[in-house]
């Protein structure tokens, strides 16, 4: 197979998993499983298998120990936190909702990475942040905007998630360049698994595993091994193979497949009304992450309009 296609079927499958985990993770929380309990699995499970991956495939060691430090805090923020805050808030509000305010990812590590790596914002990225934003508000209820809402809650702690997560892709982009990002993953997952201990522990006791069918072992199996060991896998894969920009674009797909995978289940109902406000989204995010300056890019072309002679 071409290595060009394998790069795309790596991406696409993470894609699919992911979109799959909105709607899956729900059939087993919170009625089997509390969102917690949930999280200590997933880390617990996913950081066994990925040790045992690195140990036979990558083989890499932290060379320099100082790094220890970082790697903790991209345990806090990439593993444990902003875990934590996705599957509580997942728990909470709908599968179409969670999969959309994800996509906001790109916007907080644009504004990260102007703060943290002093990259510059362009207007056109502040218009595209700006946008994003206002398309969020009224996805979470607009002008009817109150937190006492069904799903708000949950859908601030998905939002909450994004910016965490973002960034940790901007904090740990030292280490992801200096390591191989399984090395890095790996030790994340070991120091994330330490922190969402005290916090998953007792809702793990709760569980009554004897009330589990097959099909929610099947469920637990998947999130815990698919969306979280096999897509860091595959993402640092196509990370070897091909631009972060390649790999960054590919999260877009997610909530499409997400919308459909729930929609077709008869888990989440998509209205005209959000699937507006997830345009609206879209198009803020498209701003945000668009290599060419478009609105300089019209400005420049408007002037030139301007300055050329009109015939009489």
């Amino acid at each position: 197979m071409n290595s060009n296609l394998k790069v795309h079927l790596a991406l696409f499958t993470v894609s699919l998993i992911y979109g799959a985990t909105f709607t899956i993770a729900k059939q087993v929380m919170p009625t089997y499983v509390q969102p917690f309990a949930f999280i200590l699995m997933r880390v617990s499970v996913a950081a066994i298998f990925i040790f045992i991956f690195h140990s036979i495939f990558i083989k890499r060691k932290i060379t320099d120990w100082r790094d220890m430090k970082q790697l903790f805090v991209s345990a806090l923020f990439g593993v444990a936190f902003n875990m934590l805050l996705f599957f509580k808030g997942l728990s909470i509000t709908t599968p179409i909702n969670g999969a959309v305010l994800m996509m906001n990812t790109p916007i907080f590590v644009v504004v990260f990475a102007a703060l943290y790596l002093k990259e510059k914002i362009t207007y056109q990225k502040v218009t595209g942040i700006l946008v994003a934003a206002f398309g969020a508000i009224l996805l979470m209820g607009g002008t009817n905007f109150n937190f006492s809402g069904q799903t708000v809650w949950g859908d601030v702690m998905v939002t909450a998630n994004a910016i965490i997560y973002a960034f940790y892709l901007v904090y740990a982009k030292s280490l992801m360049q200096k390591y191989h990002p399984l090395t890095v993953t790996m030790w994340s997952f070991l120091f994330g698994w330490l922190v969402v201990l005290p916090f998953g522990a007792g809702e793990f006791m709760e569980i009554k595993f004897s009330d589990f069918t097959p099909q929610i072992w099947l469920f637990v199996a998947f999130v815990t091994i698919g969306s979280t060991f096999l897509t860091y896998v595959l993402n640092a894969y196509a990370l070897r193979k091909a631009s972060s920009s390649l790999v960054g674009s590919y999260i877009y797909l997610q909530p499409v497949l997400a919308t459909l995978i729930a929609v077709v289940s008869g888990k989440d109902m998509l209205t005209l009304e959000k699937l507006i406000y997830v345009v609206v989204i879209f198009c803020g995010v498209f701003l945000v992450s668009w290599k060419t300056n478009l609105l300089e890019s019209i400005s420049y072309k408007y002037k030139l309009v301007k300055k050329m002679p009109r015939s009489n």
